[in-house]
């Protein structure tokens, strides 16, 4: 039974910062893919950062420099760092988790950047 449970969303103002947390369950976690996507109300859902599983990390343009994403297997847990947000990061975020037969997706969970 594969589950990802994410929380850490929530709002801050513009500048602000956020650590959003995956929970993985243990049976894929070390052998999986993991990333950050997010959607905002009428966009498409869009990748945001990766980290294999060996560590190696992909970030989109638009936050390179500000979002940090970081996996502890110990606690198979997936972390999205997010410093000096902006209103445009407003979105749901999801964490994923692609294995060699499937990919999984969390619930998401809502990040507001506003005064």
């Amino acid at each position: 039974q594969v589950q990802l449970v994410e929380s850490g969303g929530g709002l801050v103002q513009p500048g602000g910062s956020l650590r959003l947390s995956c929970a993985a369950s243990g049976s894929i976690f070390s052998r999986s893919s993991m990333a950050w996507y997010r959607q905002a109300p009428g966009k498409q859902r869009e990748l945001v950062a990766r980290i294999s599983s060996g560590g190696s990390t992909n970030y989109a343009d638009s936050v390179k420099g500000r979002f940090t994403i970081s996996r502890d297997s110990a606690k198979n847990t997936m972390y999205l760092q997010m410093i000096s947000l902006k209103p445009e990061d407003t979105a749901v975020y999801y964490c994923k988790a692609q294995t060699y037969l499937a990919d999984y997706w969390g619930q998401g969970t809502q990040v507001t950047v506003s005064t």
